[in-house]
């Protein structure tokens, strides 16, 4: 079995390359209404969740092993708020050999525990566990080249 190496994409042409990826974090419908209306005592939880998922989709190439450095020319978060759930949306641009598929995928999973963690103090049970708190439906929406 040979070592790990990443691809060698030097013969790809570097060409627009786009990607969206989704997830959700169901949380307790009161934690919900508290973010709703701007009472999490620990600040703004959607801003702070677009700054972690850009954070993030920039550092992918340090938490995906394997991942191309790629040059990343803008990010779009977008988020719904549904009666038990948070859902977040980002969407990644570049012009590169390779997709933004794993940026878009490593940003959303940063929103999400960006989310997690600015709530946590209302999801937790009088055991300090998370009976209802988890986060599901992380995927790859769309992705696209050429556009």
């Amino acid at each position: 079995m040979g070592s790990p190496g990443m691809v060698d994409v030097s013969g790809k042409p570097v060409i627009p390359r786009r990607a969206i990826a989704r997830g959700r974090i169901r949380l307790r419908p009161e934690t919900v209404r508290l973010i709703r209306e701007g009472r999490v005592e620990k600040g703004d939880v959607l801003s702070v969740a677009s700054v972690a998922a850009v954070m993030a989709v920039k550092d992918t190439p340090r938490i995906v092993p394997l991942c191309h450095p790629i040059p990343i020319h803008g990010v779009r978060t977008g988020f719904e708020l549904g009666p038990d759930y948070v859902e977040v949306t980002v969407e990644v641009v570049t012009k590169a050999e390779t997709g933004v598929e794993m940026e878009a995928l490593t940003g959303a999973a940063a929103a999400l525990l960006a989310v997690w963690d600015m709530v946590k103090k209302y999801e937790k049970d009088e055991e300090g566990q998370y009976p209802v708190t988890r986060i599901e439906f992380i995927r790859v929406e769309r992705k696209e080249k050429g556009v």
